[in-house]
């Protein structure tokens, strides 16, 4: 089934069970945010939830796993990535 999720301000199609990460990996996002000290790309690394590589915001709720997030109809997902970076 189709749904409508918001990523960085853009419309995007997503399958209803699938991952935010699912997702931006779909979208060709290897990366969407940086570290803060040293600005080093980060995205999935893990894939299970245990380290904090793929954080998001989520509908305004930050620090949201996107490996254990699954997209709803309606989300809005904000990345850390810079615009060049998407």
């Amino acid at each position: 089934m189709k749904i409508s999720v918001t990523v960085d301000g853009e419309r995007l199609g997503a399958v209803a069970g699938q991952t935010v990460a699912g997702l931006l990996m779909s979208r060709g996002r290897v990366s969407w945010r940086t570290t803060s000290r040293t600005g080093r790309p980060r995205g999935l690394f893990c894939g299970i939830g245990v380290c904090f590589d793929c954080l998001v915001t989520v509908n305004g709720l930050s620090d949201v796993r996107a490996c254990q997030r699954r997209v709803a109809d309606g989300d809005v997902v904000e990345t850390g990535a810079a615009d060049d970076e998407r």
